[in-house]
């Protein structure tokens, strides 16, 4: 047993840049793992440092200075943002607290045509049975109504913290982007001297996550705003909150498609029961998944897409359950450093030749 360890040690860290790549990922974890809690501005800050990027490079190159182009780029974000605020905000929690007022109705129309079941299939649903899930799952809706209603957003301190947060957010990307080179190469100080193999996977995880994260926000934008239009051509009610939901649903691959349909085909069903509607309402909304799951992310996560759906789920309820919320949002760009790990990681497959020679 030992003899075989020492093998796979010789096989896979015998080269120092492997050494070199080993540390920097252990050191990675063990800073993300522990601090992540206190370090969610700067990781909210590197997303939108990725996002705008792209635009920065681009003005640079058509003449402006660093400086200037970060201002001008992060003014017009900061414009677009607080106009979607102020524009979409109010609403969405008006939405939110009217369907959280409507839910207890919801769960006793929902419970009533649910009771039904048995009578009509008694040899396939047991009444005992149904009557227990449907109490469970009415205490927990109903929870989280009541959490939703006494969340206060008025709140002097939540909107004191939000301001700072904000402010610090947006001088950590100021700074991202205009001493970007700067911030790069004094980085590149501390790492150690066989970094080959770290700079080669650094390269292009760079490119995969600036790549992933502006195509998260388009689908985002996309997937919600196709559902805004529909759900209001549809005359769907709550049709902001329900967009915003599964906009944002786009964040947790397959998981997130399949806890958005509840919501919806809850209000569906609420609104028209089991009629036309609802069911015009199921059809237009499997077509929208479809076509994000089936053109949009292929587009948009042309390197993703090569990984399995296995290994896409896997890593959403490993790196979520590690790192809450920014584990869920970079699933793919992990599962995809750790598939380019591998990739580059060596294996000398000489060692047991010249082993072989020398017995």
């Amino acid at each position: 047993m030992l003899d075989i360890l020492k093998h796979w040690y010789r096989r896979r860290f015998t080269d120092p840049g492997a050494v070199a790549l080993f540390l920097s990922l252990l050191f990675g974890f063990v800073v993300v793992y522990f601090l992540g809690h206190i370090l969610a501005p700067l990781f909210a800050a590197v997303v939108i440092a990725y996002l705008l990027d792209w635009p920065v490079t681009r003005l640079e190159r058509l003449g402006f200075k660093r400086v200037w182009a970060t201002a001008l780029v992060q003014l017009l974000f900061a414009i677009v943002v607080i106009l979607s605020l102020v524009s979409i905000v109010p609403t969405f929690l008006s939405q939110m607290a009217n369907l959280a007022r409507e839910i207890p109705s919801m769960i006793t129309s929902t419970q009533d045509a649910l009771l039904t079941l048995p009578e009509r299939y008694p040899e396939i649903v047991d009444v005992t049975l149904m009557q227990s899930v449907l109490d469970d799952g009415r205490s927990r809706l109903l929870g989280s109504a009541n959490e939703i209603l006494s969340v206060s957003f008025n709140s002097l301190t939540n909107a004191a913290v939000l301001m700072v947060y904000m402010i610090l957010v947006s001088v950590l990307v100021f700074f991202m982007l205009k001493d970007k080179r700067e911030l790069m190469n004094s980085t590149r100080r501390y790492l150690p001297r066989n970094r080959e193999l770290v700079s080669r996977v650094w390269r292009e995880m760079n490119v995969q996550i600036a790549n992933y994260v502006r195509g998260k926000v388009i689908e985002i934008f996309i997937v919600g705003g196709v559902s805004y239009i529909t759900f209001m051509m549809l005359d769907l009610r709550y049709p902001l909150l329900l967009s915003v939901l599964v906009g944002f649903s786009v964040l947790i691959p397959y998981i997130g498609a399949a806890a958005a349909t509840v919501p919806v085909a809850m209000v569906g069903l609420f609104q028209w029961g089991f009629s036309a509607p609802f069911f015009y309402l199921m059809v237009a909304y499997g077509i929208i998944q479809a076509l994000d799951g089936n053109v949009l992310v292929p587009i948009l996560f042309s390197e993703a897409v090569n990984l399995h759906p296995i290994a896409i789920i896997v890593a959403v309820l490993l790196f979520g359950g590690l790192w809450g919320f920014w584990g869920v949002f970079f699933a793919i760009p992990l599962a995809t450093l750790v598939k380019a790990v591998f990739n580059a990681w060596p294996n000398d497959d000489a060692v047991p030749v010249l082993e072989q020679k020398n017995v």
